[in-house]
């Protein structure tokens, strides 16, 4: 669903110092995303990342999250929402007209930011670190994940469900960890209702933060 949105935002930006650089961080079989990818037709780089390698550079916790990075390399906006909010949540029963029109002015806006920044309409303050801030327990989270799944593809699924028990453990808002932990367990299941019911004990709590535009 995203990737014509980026590949119109590549497009648009040809003549600019620009790349869009996708990543998906399917773990269970990485080349399950290759389809879609190549069905989208971008004439950017599409990585596959399923040990979330870049998921732990830039502190990542769901999809879509968006990086922007400036031409020295430095982060000028760490890991963010990317235009995307909540109204998914009533998906289920029917997303009303209103709460349509409203992500798309959302995304919109944060597309047209993109666009200023790169062009140099826009102020923005950089970072002086190329890596995105980190807590010892973010650290230990993504090692543990990645020796979680590790495990997983050596066919050691209960030892590998420790590891990946422990990296939620220590990073509870990585969304992303939760529904790759359950795709490992059940193919699906990250869409199942064991999502579905997570996202509902949230209760008025974003699951989405509110997007910067």
């Amino acid at each position: 669903m995203d990737l014509p949105v980026w590949q119109a935002l590549q497009e648009d930006l040809a003549e600019e110092a620009f790349t869009v650089i996708a990543v998906s961080f399917d773990t269970r079989a990485p080349d399950q995303s290759r389809p879609w990818i190549e069905a989208a037709k971008p004439t950017y780089p599409s990585l596959l990342d399923p040990e979330h390698h870049v998921a732990d550079l830039y502190n990542m916790v769901n999809v879509p999250n968006a990086v922007w990075i400036d031409e020295d390399g430095r982060i000028v906006r760490p890991a963010e929402t990317a235009g995307t909010g909540d109204e998914f949540r009533t998906m289920l029963t029917g997303i009303a007209p209103e709460d349509l029109e409203r992500m798309r002015d959302r995304r919109n806006a944060y597309v047209q930011a993109i666009k200023d920044w790169v062009r140099g309409e826009r102020d923005v303050t950089v970072t002086d670190t190329t890596r995105a801030a980190h807590s010892p327990e973010d650290a230990q989270a993504f090692a543990h994940f990645r020796f979680g799944t590790w495990l997983w593809h050596q066919g050691r699924a209960e030892e590998a469900q420790a590891q990946l028990a422990e990296a939620k453990r220590l990073k509870p808002d990585s969304w992303a960890f939760k529904r790759q932990s359950w795709e490992l367990e059940e193919i699906g299941k990250a869409g199942s209702p064991a999502f579905w019911s997570a996202v509902e004990a949230l209760g008025d709590a974003a699951y989405y933060p509110e997007a910067q535009v």
